[in-house]
């Protein structure tokens, strides 16, 4: 089977990784002829390193984009796909009027938001990132919702599996302190607060614990992080708030890590290097991944949304929990690893979207069901105005290297 994956920009994060890493699994362990259509960006590293095939898209800042839509339509007269793998809602609106419609291609769209987007379609193939929004699009009307969890490579990603020593020396980890790292756009949106309120975490609990904190990552927040980390250290005379910039193979930080601060696939990627996480969240949102949250976690994913405001109680006393108690740390670690190989592997996520691949292909949508689910799309689509949601921050972006 030929499958053209559709990502957004190859910017360093969560999701980009994931697109990658799926891409390489279903050519690797399912035979598919894969390649993957994509605006450039440092990622395009990691697809050189994998030997996947890469089509460069034109880079676009409204959706649909008439841009990308043209690029693609001449990508997929040349390739001829089985299936186009479409990553979020702005990549679904170029592929289902550029291609779905006009040339009944069969898409499979995955989305990763912590949200149902309306604006998605709601007969096409369409996986989810936890249990619970596959049950609310089934609620909503979504004929063929499906559950992709957030994959994780447990064989790169593992105890051991990189030398952290290089990593500890470049930014002065010492024995005996309590490595704290947050690998993570360093976005306003969902990720600003938390990052925060960990910073100001360190500043309370920093005069009495050996705490480092470092923050692995970029993004239109690093301004704001690195004022106060500044004042942090100042406070504490001693650098324990270090901001590293983005890192493409982040998993010597993991490796470093004696508790991972995160939220969605960051988080799972330091679970699965055996290390104890403190899920994070809006709205003051923290609890440690336990044999008690863990239910919850995977039905609801690996973040959440508290009540109280960005106060920071309940994770300074998540932080001094596990920071004061090494053997808590140990167990709680074993336990993260466990879960994440149970549920979230490479090989059993990998295996799911295959099978809504071949699907899609053998069943799609009739044209008359396609057309009438295109003018649903297009209404909400009009309506909500979501050609005003920027696709990301247009700033430059600075990678590891650059000062």
């Amino acid at each position: 089977m030929k499958v053209l994956v559709y990502a957004h920009r190859l910017e360093v994060g969560g999701t980009q990784l994931n697109s990658i890493e799926l891409a390489v699994a279903l050519r690797d362990y399912h035979g598919f002829d894969v390649a993957l259509f994509a605006s450039t960006g440092p990622m395009v590293q990691l697809i050189k390193a994998n030997d996947l095939r890469f089509i460069p898209a034109p880079d676009a800042y409204i959706h649909p984009s008439p841009a990308r839509m043209r690029a693609l339509r001449d990508v997929v007269r040349r390739e001829r796909p089985d299936v186009i793998h479409v990553w979020d809602w702005w990549q679904c609106l170029d592929a289902y009027y550029a291609v779905h419609l006009p040339m009944r291609i069969p898409l499979v769209v995955t989305d990763m938001m912590m949200n149902l987007n309306r604006v998605l379609p709601k007969w096409l193939p369409t996986t989810f990132g936890t249990p619970e929004l596959v049950n609310r699009a089934r609620a909503a009307g979504w004929r063929k919702a499906n559950l992709i969890l957030p994959p994780v490579d447990v064989h790169l990603n593992a105890p051991g599996a990189v030398d952290s020593e290089p990593f500890r020396k470049r930014y002065g980890l010492k024995d005996g302190e309590i490595t704290l790292v947050t690998v993570s756009r360093l976005a306003n949106w969902m990720k600003a607060e938390s990052l925060i309120s960990t910073i100001e975490v360190v500043r309370k609990l920093g005069h009495e614990l050996p705490l480092r904190f470092l923050i692995v990552g970029y993004g239109a927040a690093r301004a704001t992080l690195e004022r106060l980390a500044e004042e942090t250290n100042e406070e504490l005379g001693r650098p324990a708030v270090v901001l590293t910039g983005a890192i493409i193979d982040p998993r010597p930080a993991y490796a470093s890590a004696d508790i991972v601060i995160g939220m969605g696939g960051s988080a799972l990627r330091g679970m699965a290097f055996g290390k104890p996480v403190v899920v994070v969240g809006e709205k003051g949102f923290s609890a440690p991944l336990t044999p008690e949250t863990a239910d919850s976690f995977y039905y609801k994913g690996i973040y959440g949304r508290g009540n109280n405001g960005p106060n920071g109680t309940g994770l300074v006393a998540d932080i001094r929990g596990l920071a004061e108690h090494p053997d808590q740390r140990a167990n709680l670690g074993e336990f993260s690893r466990e879960f994440v190989v149970r549920h979230f592997s490479m090989e059993s996520v990998s295996t799911q979207l295959a099978e809504i691949c071949r699907g899609a292909v053998i069943d799609p949508p009739q044209f008359h069901v396609a057309a009438g689910d295109s003018v649903r799309t297009a209404s909400i689509y009009l309506r909500e105005r979501c050609f005003l949601i920027p696709s990301r921050d247009k700033r430059p972006h600075e990678w590891e290297g650059k000062p």
